[in-house]
């Protein structure tokens, strides 16, 4: 049975089901800090156990290795008014040669849409993983 909010009606999804919804998809949204400031960045990505793997050429996604970091899927309906979202919060690093296992393991997974050389294989390391779902049953809370 699922665990429902009961002020707002939205459904938490565990986290096996979180990492099944991950594992499904190709492509999400990692968030870094960047000077300071929020940003958001589109990636593909694929999965290797809990963590995300990602490959980035030189610069802002590299540059964030060692801080915290969210990620984030999702999923909707606009006709049925519903919908599911993954979010993953914890810490980039990234897998270099001296991993030789874990790099030659990693660096096959994500195959990057965009062109050009990306030489850094990263990894979001989760400290958390979370979901939510609107059914689209929800009630708003009375007055």
């Amino acid at each position: 049975m699922a665990l429902v909010d009961r002020r707002t009606g939205i459904e938490f999804i565990d986290e096996q089901e979180c990492l099944e919804l991950l594992d499904r998809e190709v492509f999400g949204r990692l968030a870094i800090m960047d000077g300071g400031n929020p940003l958001i960045l589109p990636i593909n990505y694929a999965m290797d156990g809990r963590h995300v793997v990602f490959r980035s050429g030189p610069g802002t996604k590299v540059d964030a290795r060692n801080r915290g970091a969210c990620f984030e899927i999702d999923g909707h309906d606009d006709d049925l008014r519903n919908g599911w979202s993954v979010v993953i919060r914890g810490r980039i690093e990234e897998v270099t040669l001296h991993q030789e296992g874990l790099f030659d393991r990693l660096a096959g997974l994500p195959q990057p849409w965009a062109q050009g050389d990306k030489p850094h294989v990263m990894r979001l390391v989760p400290a958390s993983i979370q979901g939510r779902r609107v059914t689209g049953d929800e009630r708003p809370p009375p007055p």
